[in-house]
C-alpha cells in the first residue's frame, strides 16, 4: 500500500523550520556530491505556462516531481502550481509514496528564501519583507515567521496581501517601496515584472529571488546583478533558466563570480564579505529540495491518517 500525502497532510507532516534544517541538509548533500541530481526538463505549453520533470536521488532514495507552472490560474480559481511527487526505493525501485507537488513545492521554496537570507543576510539585519502574496510568499512569510523574524508582506492585489497578512499575524508594508527597502527581502511573484531596477538595491541588503524560475522571467535588471555579490542554489540551472540567464547572456556574470548556497555551507565558498555587501540569491527550484521535504515527511507518516493506494 502506496501512502498518499495531500496538501494538509504535507503541511502536517513538515513544519517551516523542519523544512528549512531539510533544506539545508539538502544542499551539503548536494555540495558534498552524496545526493545528485540530472537536469530539470521543461515541456512548454506557452504563452499559458510549461510542465517540468525533475528527478533526485540521495539518501537510499529516487525521487521524481512532475509539476506545473501556469502563472494566469489563479485568475481563473486554479492554482499555478499542480502536480505530484513521486518517492522511491532505490535499492529495489518499489514506490514509497505520493505526495501533492504543490504542498511541497510551497514548503521547500519558503525553506530555501529564508535560509539563503539567514546565511547571506547582515548578522544585524532587523527588516525582512515578502513581495508576492500567493501560496508560495505565503509560505515563504510563514517560515520567516516561523524562524522568529517578523516580515512585512506586500501584493499588487491589497486584498490578497491583507488576507494573508491577517491569516499569518504578518505586517503589512505601506507601500512595493517600504517592501523593498527591508534588511532582507524574498520576491516570490510571477517574475513577469522587474521588482528590482538599476541601483534600487542599498548597500547591506540581501535579496532572495524565487520567482524568475523558467526562461523569459525576471524580476530584478541585469545591472543590479552586476553590482551584488551573486549566489545561487545550482549554476547550471539558474544560469540557462534563472534570474542570472540574462546577465549571462549579456555578458554581465561569469559562473567564477557565482557561488552556489551549498557551497558557502560547507565553506567551500565564501559568503557575505562585509556589512556593505548587496547579496543576491537566484533560487530555480531543485529537486534535491523536493527530495529533502518528501523525506521529512515520511518521518511520520505512521502518525498520519494517510490515504492509500494499492497498485
Amino acid at each position: 500500500m502506496i501512502p498518499v500525502f495531500s496538501v494538509r497532510h504535507v503541511e502536517a507532516a513538515v513544519s517551516p523550520e523542519r523544512a528549512v534544517e531539510a533544506v539545508r541538509e539538502a544542499f551539503v548533500a548536494y555540495a558534498r556530491g552524496e545526493w545528485s541530481m540530472p537536469p530539470k526538463v521543461y515541456v512548454p505549453a506557452y504563452p499559458a505556462g510549461d510542465f517540468r520533470a525533475m528527478p533526485a536521488i540521495g539518501a537510499g532514495h529516487a525521487l521524481l516531481k512532475w509539476v506545473t507552472s501556469f502563472p494566469g490560474n489563479p485568475a481563473r480559481g486554479l492554482p499555478t502550481v499542480t502536480g505530484l511527487v513521486l518517492l522511491s526505493d532505490a535499492s529495489d525501485g518499489s514506490l514509497r509514496a505520493a505526495l501533492d507537488a504543490g504542498a511541497v513545492t510551497a514548503l521547500r521554496t519558503g525553506a530555501a528564501a529564508v535560509l539563503a537570507a539567514e546565511t547571506l543576510g547582515r548578522r544585524d539585519a532587523e527588516t525582512a519583507s515578502v513581495i508576492g502574496a500567493g501560496v508560495n510568499g505565503r509560505a515563504t512569510a510563514k517560515t520567516f515567521l516561523a524562524r522568529g523574524r517578523t516580515v512585512m508582506l506586500w501584493d499588487i492585489d491589497e486584498q490578497r496581501a491583507r488576507a494573508a497578512a491577517h491569516e499569518l499575524g504578518a505586517g503589512m508594508a505601506r507601500s512595493r517601496e517600504e517592501a523593498l527597502a527591508a534588511d532582507l527581502i524574498a520576491t516570490v511573484t510571477p517574475g513577469h515584472e522587474i521588482l528590482l531596477p538599476e541601483r534600487s538595491l542599498q548597500p547591506g541588503q540581501h535579496v532572495s529571488l524565487m520567482g524568475a524560475d523558467g526562461p523569459g522571467k525576471a524580476e530584478i535588471a541585469v545591472g543590479e546583478v552586476a553590482r551584488a555579490r551573486v549566489f545561487c542554489d545550482d549554476w547550471e540551472q539558474a544560469s540557462h533558466n534563472g534570474e542570472l540567464a540574462h546577465a549571462v547572456e549579456a555578458g554581465a556574470i561569469t559562473q567564477d563570480e557565482a557561488n552556489e548556497l551549498g557551497a558557502v555551507l560547507v565553506g567551500q565558498a565564501p559568503g557575505r564579505q562585509s556589512p556593505g555587501d548587496i547579496t543576491i540569491f537566484d533560487s530555480t527550484g531543485l529537486a534535491i529540495q523536493d527530495l529533502a521535504i518528501a523525506l521529512a515527511a515520511m518521518e511520520r507518516a505512521d502518525e498520519l491518517d494517510l490515504p492509500t493506494l494499492d497498485l
